[in-house]
């Protein structure tokens, strides 16, 4: 069902999803980037996660050849150094990793060596420093989402499974048993979009391509207490491969994105905000620059890092911008030092964000990192 708002991995879809206050703006200004540490090993489309104790993780993705890694490296903040990690025990790009309770890291899915996605299932202990398989996903799977809920247990939905179809089916995973539990399917199939944890404990779920490449303007919300999906009010914009942060006021910024449609589509500036209370869209300012591909951050003070991505060429971009929710506008900062997209950023100590890997352009993966830095 479309609800109007009231106020106004085939190769061909890599190529497709690779596509405030003055005075904040003041502060932003000031912002810097400093070169860190190469990665041991280049690579785009991996995951990068803050463990318990501050030290980061990263976690797979593709190499210049379209290969899924096995490598994984962990950067310490305390020493800016980098040193090798247990690698994973299956090869896999364009996958999730997401952090649970315990400190452990759920990885799922992802497309192996061969370019084919599957539904392997591994969990890092951190103590131990060891990878364990788990149950495997009912679907195989990539370019998902996997969403940590309330109580625990995750939420992975959509991305492209096997023979380039895009999905609308989900499951739900229980640490505590180890088991998957098919859950309702979305109403709409949808790959490279985003799913955000609202405060009231629903998951928010919107954009996203569907199986012609075309971006979608849909949103739906699922409640976890009733198993259920519900629809949401359309975006104004359709898109996939954009951003979408939940601010600390409870709403939630969609920025950037790429429209779609194999050799027509384009990154676009548009940015819009979703209200939970009301359950509406209202159109947030532009970004400076049409992106898709690209990091947000959300950082201490409520502000957000947007960083990288790429435009129609699908090159990388250098540009980086802020948001400040007290006034709903951006501000551009200093550029990154390497141009990027397909990268990861984790939120450090003192709002530092740690940038890694890339490619600045498409089979050209780069081992670069920078972090930013609020206040030189």
């Amino acid at each position: 069902m479309k609800i109007p708002t009231s106020t106004k991995l085939s190769l061909g879809a890599l190529l497709v999803a690779l596509l405030g206050l003055f005075g904040a703006g003041c502060k932003a200004n000031n912002a810097t980037w400093a070169v860190a540490a190469h990665l041991q090993h280049a690579r785009f489309a991996h995951s990068a996660t803050r463990l318990q104790d501050g030290r980061v993780l990263v976690a797979g993705g593709f190499n210049a050849l379209l290969n899924g890694r096995t490598s994984v490296e962990i950067f310490d903040p305390a020493t800016g150094s980098w040193s090798a990690g247990p690698p994973l025990n299956h090869a896999r790009a364009g996958h999730t990793a997401t952090l649970l309770a315990d400190g452990k890291i759920l990885v799922t899915g992802g497309l192996d060596k061969s370019f084919i996605p599957h539904n392997i299932v591994e969990l890092f202990d951190p103590a131990s420093r060891t990878w364990s398989e788990k149950a495997p996903m009912h679907s195989e799977r990539y370019d998902h989402t996997a969403t940590l809920l309330p109580d625990g247990r995750i939420l992975v939905a959509g991305g492209e499974g096997i023979d380039n179809s895009f999905l609308n089916s989900a499951e739900i995973y229980d640490p505590a048993s180890d088991t998957w539990t098919e859950t309702a399917p979305m109403s709409v199939q949808r790959r490279n979009y985003r799913a955000v944890l609202l405060l009231n404990g629903s998951v928010l779920v919107m954009g996203g391509f569907d199986a012609t490449f075309n971006g979608t303007a849909t949103a739906e919300i699922y409640n976890p207490a009733t198993a259920s999906w519900s629809p949401a009010a359309d975006m104004f914009t359709a898109r996939g491969g954009h951003t979408a942060t939940l601010l600390q006021d409870g709403r939630v910024l969609v920025a950037g994105g790429f429209n779609g449609g194999t050799g027509q589509g384009k990154a676009i500036t548009g940015a819009e905000l979703y209200d939970a209370a009301t359950g509406l869209w209202t159109q947030a300012p532009a970004l400076n620059h049409s992106r898709s591909g690209h990091t947000a951050t959300l950082l201490s003070d409520g502000r957000v890092l947007v960083a990288g991505g790429f435009e129609k060429t699908i090159t990388g971009l250098a540009s980086a911008e802020i948001f400040s929710p007290a006034g709903d506008s951006w501000a551009e900062i200093t550029p990154l030092n390497k141009a990027r997209a397909g990268h990861s950023a984790t939120l450090l100590d003192n709002d530092r964000v740690l940038m890694t890997g890339g490619y600045h352009r498409l089979f050209h993966p780069h081992n670069s990192v920078e972090i930013f830095n609020p206040e030189p």
